[in-house]
């Protein structure tokens, strides 16, 4: 019969059984680790108001003009632009100048060949000299009482109109040749030389250097009733986009151009410093005087948030809290948001991280 002999366990022997609790108290200790890195690493203190603080940026509401700026995408042109043609039609026999070159008043632009036309012209002189003729001697004749007195008056009227028609060729003769109305420049050529052009038909567009440039735009009916003659105008050309260029408004057309349904306005720009070639886009802002007489606030579009037909809200800064406030929206422009009312010009108001804020929140403007 066997024995069973029991050792008893050591004094300093204790079972150790895991705990199910052990892992989450890890947890929260790898938790407030991470927390306390990234505080110091934020160089933020651990503290309850910083934690409990929404991080954002902040801007000062402006006080701008009351309407919008009118912008549209306009054309150089001279204001003495002119598209030169001849009276009469025949062949071009030969253009004087080149695109691009600087003419004077008097010079000679293009000519036709004049064959044709000094041979009617003659024929016309000598018509007319025909009928001179015949109407002294029907004079004489008349005194001696050999004609009548309807006979001389027929005399008078074939002479009258052969002298017509004398003026008239030697007219078509003298438009036979272009020449420049003014100093300025030839901006096109429009035919070549021994092509037939008919009567009227523009041959070279030249353009004056006395009155200076234009911008040439087209404006939709909302905008056109905004803006009257004497406007101010900022124009930026991608050709020169280092500098500002300045006008008014010169001309506002009172119907709209059928073919494209906008109204035509035309605007003189101030002299420039740099040199301008018809045909170069230009961007223009017109200022209505009508927007400096009274003035909007103006938000950061930024800042503006649930925005619903004319109705929408800001953040104001109010302390370490932001409030919502309910605004009116006027108009947007490249200025920002005008308010209509509920914002006053140097409030400061929330822009980045405006759509996460909720009433009365408490936040931590950034510099």
């Amino acid at each position: 019969m066997h024995r069973s002999i029991s050792h008893p366990a050591p004094k300093n022997f204790a079972l150790h059984v895991p705990s199910r609790r052990a892992p989450r108290r890890s947890l929260r200790a790898l938790v407030a680790g991470v927390t306390l890195a990234a505080l110091a690493a934020c160089g933020t203190k651990p503290d309850g108001q910083a934690a409990s603080s929404t991080p954002v940026r902040a801007a000062l509401s402006t006080t701008g003009p009351a309407s919008p700026v009118v912008t549209a995408n306009g054309v150089i042109a001279s204001n003495d632009e002119m598209r030169l043609s001849f009276k009469t039609g025949g062949i071009l026999r030969r253009i004087a100048v080149h695109e691009g070159e600087r003419v004077r008043k008097g010079q000679l632009l293009a000519e036709l060949d004049l064959t044709e036309i000094a041979a009617q012209h003659a024929q016309s002189k000598e018509i007319a000299a025909k009928a001179e003729r015949d109407l002294e001697r029907g004079e004489r004749l008349r005194k001696d009482e050999v004609i009548s007195l309807e006979q001389l008056q027929n005399l008078r009227t074939q002479a009258g109109v052969a002298r017509a028609a004398r003026d008239a060729a030697g007219f078509n003769l003298a438009r036979s040749s272009i020449v420049a109305p003014i100093d300025g420049v030839v901006l096109r050529k429009l035919v070549e030389e021994s092509e037939l052009v008919p009567p009227g038909q523009p041959v070279v567009v030249l353009g004056g250097t006395s009155r200076g440039q234009i911008v040439r735009v087209g404006l939709a009916d909302r905008e056109v009733v905004q803006i009257a003659v004497g406007d101010p105008v900022a124009a930026h050309l991608d050709a020169w986009p280092d500098r500002d260029f300045t006008g008014t408004v010169n001309e506002i057309a009172g119907a709209a151009d059928p073919r494209t349904g906008l109204f035509p306005v035309e605007i003189r720009l101030d002299a420039a410093t740099v040199p301008l070639s018809s045909g170069m886009v230009a961007k223009v802002s017109i200022v209505p005087k009508a927007a400096t007489r009274s003035t909007l606030t103006y938000a950061p579009i930024a800042a503006v948030v649930e925005g619903t037909r004319d109705s929408a809200a800001v953040f104001v800064v109010d302390g370490e809290v932001a409030r919502k406030r309910s605004v009116k929206v006027a108009f947007i422009s490249d200025l920002g948001v005008a308010i209509a009312n509920g914002l006053k010009p140097g409030e400061r108001i929330v822009t980045e991280g405006a759509l996460y804020l909720v009433d009365g929140e408490r936040i931590r403007v950034l510099q």
